[in-house]
């Protein structure tokens, strides 16, 4: 296939950040071989004038829980340890393949409508669901299992010794890696320092060097962790991380909210990737020191996190929150700028899950990873002063027309081309009641019901 987009407001996000304002976009097969200003060849099979609209990529999430997507609304105002003991671990220990398919299935459907084609897991219950529905839905997936090997609490499913977590994530690389043409692989996964030996740091971080892959982790995520870890070995998260020598390039530290400047000098040394949830942060975690990161040099990509802690699969909404929280908490209002935000969700997350030479940016050479954006298809977004500003703080998912992944569309016209949206919308609200049940999940009353 070769495919034409002409005539649109082009932005890059190539190293020169160059934008056209009346470019164009040839792909050929799952390539982009010409951006910006070129003789239209004869030969297309599909040409799609784009004049008033908008030309990114598509955005990369880099810390999402697939496998909670059927969970959103389960824990809203309760403290963490309520949140923890009493809806997601009961929620999660509970859930079927099948659900983890499922799940992830509703989750694809609410990421490529908001643009996003490439997302990394930090760990789920069921490598092997999560990986049949990204296939199926058309998008890149970095998929980790939930791994853990101690830990007071932890629901019977759970409870494994390090040699079967290793085993098992192991089994899962080999079935899984580098399936549906590159677009699923699969990565080491750490859930928390609460939940992880030191042997179970050391072995994963060999494992993942072995075969080249990243290690997801909650790094630094609560106030409650860092003290945890101060007790128990005698030092905080990131300070023990470090005299481990676990802090590598190919490790993402999840949240990465309670460090101090020195643990962030810590992560700029090592080329730690940090995935920044301002949603999630704000309801329990606190203020991560973005501002210092980004001008440390540090790679600062942004996640959504799970649905039971945003409740919003949303890159941009994500984009949105990044831009006013850290002017709020630091009272400067030119602190984390637009154009550094936009970075952070596109060509930083490539990077940060090690394929900046795959997508990220609209060059040739590239892989076709772009959304269609129509600022005028409803007020939210007009008047368009400054382009670049009026994506990150005005843009909705609505105006968001068009998603490909890998030359192929995944959503035209707002109508998703690869998944059955209806079925899945139903199958989602069935499994999520059915997961409830069997975990005995109960809800209260917020008002008396007639």
């Amino acid at each position: 296939m070769k495919i034409l987009l002409k005539n649109a407001m082009v932005i890059t996000m190539n190293e020169k950040r160059e934008v056209y304002r009346e470019g164009s976009i040839l792909i050929e097969d799952d390539k982009i071989t010409k951006v910006g200003h070129f003789d239209f060849p004869d030969d297309c099979d599909e040409i799609m004038d784009c004049k008033g609209r908008t030309i990114m990529p598509s955005f990369v999430n880099t810390h999402t829980h697939t496998s909670q997507q059927l969970a959103r609304g389960l824990a809203d105002d309760v403290d963490l340890l309520t949140w923890l003991h009493d809806r997601i671990w009961p929620y999660e220990s509970n859930m079927t393949e099948e659900d983890s398919y499922i799940s992830t299935l509703l989750f694809c459907v609410e990421q490529i409508k908001a643009g996003c084609t490439s997302i990394a897991e930090p760990g789920g219950q069921f490598v092997s669901g999560m990986a049949k529905a990204i296939a199926q839905a058309g998008i890149r997936g970095k998929l980790a299992k939930s791994v853990m090997d101690c830990g007071d609490g932890l629901p019977g499913p759970w409870q494994h010794t390090t040699e079967e977590e290793l085993a098992i994530q192991e089994e899962d690389l080999k079935k899984f890696h580098n399936t549906a043409d590159g677009r699923v692989k699969v990565w080491f996964g750490i859930r928390t320092i609460f939940n992880a030996t030191d042997e179970l740091l050391l072995r994963t971080k060999e494992l993942a060097d072995k075969y080249g892959v990243g290690v997801h982790m909650h790094i630094a995520e609560a106030k409650a962790e860092v003290e945890y870890a101060k007790a128990t070995r005698g030092a905080t998260t990131v300070a023990h991380l470090n005299d481990l020598d676990f802090l590598d390039k190919n490790i993402m530290a999840a949240h990465a909210v309670w460090l101090t400047n020195e643990e962030v000098e810590m992560f700029r040394e090592h080329e730690v990737k940090v995935s920044h949830n301002p949603a999630s942060a704000m309801r329990v975690l606190g203020f991560a020191k973005i501002p210092r990161m980004l001008r440390e040099g540090i790679c600062v990509t942004i996640g959504t996190d799970g649905t039971p802690t945003n409740n919003r699969m949303n890159m941009v909404d994500e984009m949105w929150v990044t831009s006013l929280i850290h002017k709020g908490w630091r009272l400067e209002p030119d602190v984390v700028k637009a154009e550094e935000i936009l970075a952070m969700a596109t060509i930083n997350g490539a990077k940060a899950v090690g394929e900046e030479d795959l997508y990220g940016s609209l060059e040739v050479g590239k892989k076709a990873d772009l959304i269609i954006i129509n600022p005028n298809s409803s007020a939210d977004m007009i008047p368009v002063h400054d382009p670049i500003a009026n994506l990150v703080t005005s843009m909705h998912s609505t105006n968001i027309e068009c998603t490909m992944c890998n030359g192929r569309w995944l959503m035209k016209n707002r109508v998703l081309l690869t998944l059955d949206e209806e079925a899945i919308l139903r199958e989602g609200r069935e499994h999520a009641k059915a997961i409830c049940e069997r975990g005995g999940i109960l809800l209260p009353d917020r008002f008396p019901m007639q």
